[in-house]
């Protein structure tokens, strides 16, 4: 699908924002717009890569979606920074330390929005499946569906090595117009975590 420029893209290190928004350039991928940058990392830490997309317009859903994403990198392993909050309308922040992870391993998140825990907020799951590998044998066993607990904290085990996408959904406290009628808008705490097989 296509993606405009996003309204917000970031690192945090040591509780300090970067913003990095100049950096990313244009990339076409089947037609469709995409970005990307290139960061260098100088010193050790914990690297919390965020992105506020624009607002995008579902017309089956008569929704707008945003989907606030984060992957964390850990540099040079001081493991420090992983469970930083970088204070974005919704986020998922990680109770398990979200790499070095096997596969089989369980990843912890509490979902939040306005920094606030999300009691049984639901979470879709699913797992980055490059060329197809894995063939599921229904549309269930492609996203799968949790819900948090009343602290909204989730728990899921991750069986096979790769990235691991968690989506947190919620309905934002803010409507956007479309054509002069204002709708919906859904929004999304969403965090990439890899795991690797144990060899």
């Amino acid at each position: 699908m296509e993606m405009a420029r996003p309204k917000a893209f970031g690192v945090m290190v040591n509780g300090k924002k970067h913003n990095l928004l100049s950096t990313l350039n244009r990339k076409k991928v089947k037609g469709f717009s995409t970005w990307e940058a290139a960061y260098r990392i100088r010193r050790p830490g914990d690297y919390v890569f965020y992105v506020e997309p624009a607002p995008y317009w579902e017309p089956a859903e008569e929704t707008f979606i945003i989907h606030y994403a984060k992957v964390i990198v850990d540099a040079l392993e001081l493991e420090k920074g992983w469970d930083a909050e970088v204070g974005l309308k919704t986020e998922i922040v990680p109770l398990t330390r979200p790499y070095g992870l096997w596969a089989g391993n369980v990843f912890q998140g509490i979902v939040k929005v306005d920094g606030k825990s999300v009691p049984y907020a639901k979470v879709e799951v699913e797992f980055y499946n490059k060329g197809g590998k894995i063939k599921p044998p229904a549309e269930p066993y492609t996203t799968q569906v949790i819900k948090a607990d009343k602290n909204g904290v989730f728990t899921y085990a991750m069986p096979v090595a790769g990235w691991w996408g968690f989506a947190a959904l919620s309905t934002a406290d803010f409507r956007l117009k479309h054509k002069g009628k204002e709708y919906p808008v859904e929004i999304g705490a969403v965090i990439w975590v890899r795991t690797r097989e144990m060899k």
